[in-house]
C-alpha cells in the first residue's frame, strides 16, 4: 500500500508535470464525482479546504446544509495514463466533511471507513477480491449507447468471435499503468459480456479500485467506438453482470478464515461471519442490488442466486465455498452486481459478519444436505428489497440513520415513478388485443 506525504504529493505533480488533479468522491448512489483543480491549487486541496455544493449531489444534503469540504487521501494519488502526457491529469479521492471539521455521515467512504474501525478493534483486517463484470456494446452514428452487439461469443472465446478482445487489452494494460494487480480477464458467457479480475486487497482500496476500474473501462471503450455498462441485466433472455466479492478476515497477518482441520477448509469465524450475512441477506440485497434492473437478473436460469443458501459445490448458490484452502481460504457472496456502491455494500458486509462472529450465527446448512427443505428466497423485486431494508434496524444503523431514511425514500419515489410507465412489452401484449 503507498505511504504519500502531502510534501510527496506536490514533488510528484511538479516531476510528472500534472497539471489538473480530480478530487473524487461518491454520491448515496455510486455515481463518481469529481472538482478539478488545476496545480496552482494542489497546495490549497491537501491543506483541506476545498469546499463543494453538497445539495447539488442526490442523497447528500439539504440546501441550508450545503457546505462541505473535501479532504484527499493522500495515497489515492494516481495519475490517468489515458489523459494527454503534457499537463497530465491526476486524481484524489477525497473524503467529504462538514464545516465543524467531523465527517459527513452521509458519505459512503466514511461509512465503509467506520465499519473498518469496528473490524480493527476486534483485532481483524477485511480483504475483499471483487469479480467485476459488464458488456461492451456497440454505439450509434451519434455515438450513443445501444445494446446492440454482433458478436455470439462465450465464456472464455477468443477473437476473431471475441469482438471485444482489443479493448479489453487496453483495459488491462491502463490498469497495470495504474498499479492494479490484474489476475484475469476473459469474455463472459453471454455475447459482448466481459469480466476483468483484480487481485484482493484491504476493504477501502477494494472499494476504491472498483470505482477506477469503472472509470477506466468505460473511458478505454469508449476510445474503441464501444460503449461499456455495469448495468445488471441490458439484454433479455441472457446472463446478467454480477459483481461476486470474495472476503476473508485477517488477524496478525494471518487468514482467520482458514482452518486445514474442516473438510472445506474454513474455520468457525468463517461459518459465523457467512452466517451474519444470510441472516440480514434480505435488507443487505437493497444495497448491493439497488435497481430495479438488478432483479430481472435475479432469476432462475442465469446462474445468478435467487435462494439464501450455500455450497461447494452447486455453480449459482448464494455463498460459494471456492476450492482454495490455507491461506487462500475464503466465502465468495454471488448476489451483488456492478451497480452497487462498494463503499455501502461492503460496509454492511463487514458490518452483518461481524456481527456473525460475535453472536457465533450459524448459518443453515449446505444447499447439498438441504434438498428437500423449503429454503428462503432472495427479495424478487426493489421493492421487496427496500421493504426488507425498513424492517433491519441493524443495517440502517450502519448506514446512519440520515443515510438510510433518504436512500429508503429515494428508492421508493423510484420504484413508484417504475411502476407508473408503459412499457413496449404492455404494448407489444395488449395494444392489439384490447
Amino acid at each position: 500500500m503507498k505511504s504519500y506525504t502531502r510534501e510527496d504529493i506536490i514533488r510528484l505533480a511538479e516531476e510528472e508535470d500534472v497539471e489538473f488533479i480530480r478530487l473524487q468522491f461518491t454520491d448515496l448512489f455510486g455515481n463518481l464525482k469529481n472538482i478539478a483543480i488545476t496545480s496552482s491549487q494542489l497546495e490549497k486541496a491537501l491543506q483541506n479546504r476545498c469546499m463543494f455544493d453538497g445539495s447539488g449531489i442526490e442523497g447528500f444534503v439539504r440546501v441550508e446544509e450545503s457546505q462541505m469540504y473535501l479532504y484527499p487521501d493522500y495515497n489515492t494519488f494516481e495519475i490517468f495514463p489515458w489523459r494527454p502526457q503534457q499537463g497530465k491529469v491526476a486524481r484524489l479521492f477525497c473524503d467529504v466533511y462538514k464545516p465543524d471539521g467531523t465527517p459527513f455521515e452521509g458519505d459512503p467512504r466514511y461509512v465503509l471507513k467506520r465499519a473498518i474501525k469496528e473490524a480493527s478493534d476486534m483485532g481483524y483486517t477485511f480483504e475483499v477480491g471483487p469479480e467485476c463484470e459488464f458488456f461492451l456494446f456497440n454505439t450509434d452514428e451519434n455515438t450513443l449507447p445501444t445494446t446492440m452487439t454482433h458478436e455470439h461469443a462465450g465464456y472464455f472465446d477468443c477473437g476473431p468471435m471475441d469482438f471485444g478482445e482489443n479493448a479489453r487489452r487496453d483495459i488491462v494494460l491502463t490498469l497495470e499503468d495504474m498499479d492494479f494487480v490484474i489476475e484475469s480477464s476473459h469474455h463472459e458467457i453471454a455475447p459482448a459480456q466481459h469480466e476483468v479480475d483484480f487481485k484482493y486487497d484491504e476493504a477501502l482500496v477494494t472499494a476504491d479500485n472498483i470505482m477506477t476500474f469503472k472509470l477506466a473501462v468505460k473511458t478505454i471503450a469508449k476510445r474503441h467506438g464501444l460503449h461499456a455498462t455495469f448495468m445488471p441485466k441490458p439484454k433479455f433472455g441472457v446472463n446478467g453482470s454480477g459483481m461476486h466479492i470474495n472476503m476473508s478476515l485477517s488477524k496478525d497477518g494471518k487468514n482467520v478464515f482458514s482452518d486445514p482441520s474442516d473438510e472445506l477448509g474454513l474455520s468457525k469465524e468463517a461459518y459465523y461471519f457467512m452466517g451474519g450475512i444470510m441472516k440480514h441477506i434480505k435488507a443487505i440485497t437493497a444495497i448491493t442490488n439497488p435497481l430495479i434492473n438488478s432483479y430481472k437478473r435475479l432469476v432462475p436460469g442465469f446462474e445468478a442466486p435467487v435462494n439464501v443458501g450455500w455450497s461447494s459445490m452447486s455453480k449459482s448458490p448464494l455463498f460459494r465455498i471456492p476450492v482454495q484452502q490455507g491461506e487462500n481460504a475464503r466465502i465468495e457472496l454471488r448476489s451483488p452486481d456492478p451497480s452497487a456502491n462498494p463503499y455501502l455494500a461492503l460496509a454492511v458486509c463487514l458490518m452483518a459478519g461481524l456481527k456473525g462472529i460475535r453472536e457465533k450465527q450459524e448459518p443453515p446448512k449446505s444447499m447439498e444436505s438441504r434438498k428437500r427443505v423449503t429454503v428462503e428466497m432472495l427479495p424478487q423485486t426493489l421493492k421487496e428489497a427496500i421493504a426488507e431494508l425498513e424492517k433491519d434496524s441493524f443495517i440502517k444503523g450502519v448506514l446512519g440513520e440520515e443515510l438510510s431514511k433518504r436512500y429508503i425514500e429515494i428508492k421508493k419515489d423510484e420504484w413508484q415513478h417504475y411502476t407508473s410507465q408503459i412499457t413496449p412489452w404492455e404494448i407489444d401484449q395488449y395494444l392489439d388485443k384490447y
